[in-house]
């Protein structure tokens, strides 16, 4: 007995695979929304977990950011710093949510529901593109609890709600890339004490080799470099610039997210398959 994939050429048809591999791609949008709403049902039934989520950025904000505030001793060029500070506690909070992303993977491995989703007809990219876009949305959503916590205590924000719907894009497409690299660790590691200790390794570097605390110029030179090559680095610059209206090159910093994004679902692919074995 043969078993048909789903939506493929059936056996002996003329039709050309080319054109099945085609009407694929023309379906893959569709398929990633599917995966991002599948994933995002899990708010709704634990909305618990995103509020506790945004339990570390607000000290951040509220301990951290005011005290810093009282001291003006910054430089963030006429900026308060609570405001220069905001943008970086959102791409933190973003970043927190995503780097952790694989071990909910690793997770579904062990329940079967990853092996189940891999003998689907729906392309490997498609997959991890769906789950990280909707970890993208989830750090999107909660970042609007610390927008709206940010306003309470002062931050001076945009009133143009175009630049903050941009801002949200942004936040989306850098947690995607850093839920990408959550994936690609992943499968590298196989297990989840491993991911989670590598996690906690590299968030916090990430996090302080960045432009979220203090400008770059302030940094010494071989930690400049580190923050240049930092994809967080351009996704604040990014926000910053949308939310506060600092200088920003914003055609850049989406460019470079939006680059290491497709790269990041391009590995992330290419190793989803480690996971099942």
């Amino acid at each position: 007995m043969t078993l048909a994939v789903p939506g493929a050429p059936p056996a002996g048809s003329a039709e050309p695979a080319g054109r099945y591999r085609l009407a694929l791609l023309l379906r893959l949008p569709q398929r990633v929304g599917t995966l991002c709403l599948l994933e995002l049902q899990r708010i709704r039934h634990d909305p618990i977990e995103l509020l506790t989520r945004t339990i570390q950025p607000a000290l951040w904000l509220v301990i951290f950011g005011t005290t810093l505030s009282e001291l003006r001793a910054m430089p963030t060029g006429g900026v308060p710093y609570l405001d220069y500070l905001a943008p970086g506690i959102l791409a933190q909070s973003a970043l927190f949510v995503a780097i952790f992303f694989g071990v909910q993977i690793l997770g579904e491995r062990d329940a079967g529901v990853l092996a189940k989703l891999m003998v689907t007809p729906t392309p490997r990219v498609a997959l991890v593109a769906g789950k990280a876009f909707a970890a993208g949305i989830r750090a999107a959503i909660q970042g609007v609890v610390v927008l709206l916590l940010a306003v309470v205590l002062g931050v001076t924000l945009t009133g143009n709600p175009l630049k903050i719907v941009a801002a949200l894009g942004v936040l989306v497409l850098g947690a995607a890339f850093f839920a990408c690299l959550s994936l690609v660790l992943a499968g590298l590691v196989l297990r989840r004490e491993r991911l989670m200790g590598i996690g906690q390794a590299i968030m916090m570097p990430l996090f302080f080799a960045s432009n979220a605390l203090y400008p770059v110029d302030l940094m010494p030179v071989w930690l400049r470099w580190i923050a240049y090559i930092n994809p967080l680095s351009y996704q604040i610059d990014a926000l910053r610039g949308l939310l506060i209206g600092t200088p920003a090159r914003l055609a850049l910093d989406v460019t470079i997210l939006a680059v290491m994004a497709v790269a990041g679902i391009i590995a992330a692919g290419a190793l989803l398959g480690r996971l099942t074995r």
